[in-house]
């Protein structure tokens, strides 16, 4: 993984992984620019809700290092969870629309057309 500046590493870690699973052919100047724009995002989030996302953020990555971040990557994304099933959505929606804002030829698999 690159690095990510002001981005969270666990937020950081956390997107790389799940846009690599959803974009494969993304390229990974484009990922890790997006991971940024993520970060920054998160970065101005109002304080409490900045504080509940890193702290899912936190929780995730942590498991993710007891179980693997695929696995539970993979849990997050397909149970309904109260607020947990909230963090990818939040992830995804910024890193979507960043990448089709910035590359609006980006396919549906991350590949640039």
């Amino acid at each position: 993984m690159s690095d990510t500046g002001s981005t969270p590493r666990t937020v950081a870690r956390f997107a790389e992984g799940l846009l690599a699973a959803d974009l494969p052919l993304l390229a990974d100047d484009r990922r890790h620019e997006t991971v940024e724009f993520i970060g920054r995002r998160v970065g101005v989030l109002p304080s409490i809700t900045r504080f509940g996302v890193l702290a899912i953020g936190a929780g995730v990555d942590t498991a993710g290092m007891i179980v693997g971040h695929h696995r539970v990557r993979r849990v997050i994304t397909r149970l309904p969870l109260p607020l947990l099933a909230e963090y990818p959505r939040l992830v995804r929606s910024l890193g979507y629309a960043y990448i089709w804002e910035t590359w609006p030829d980006t396919d549906v698999n991350g590949a640039s057309r």
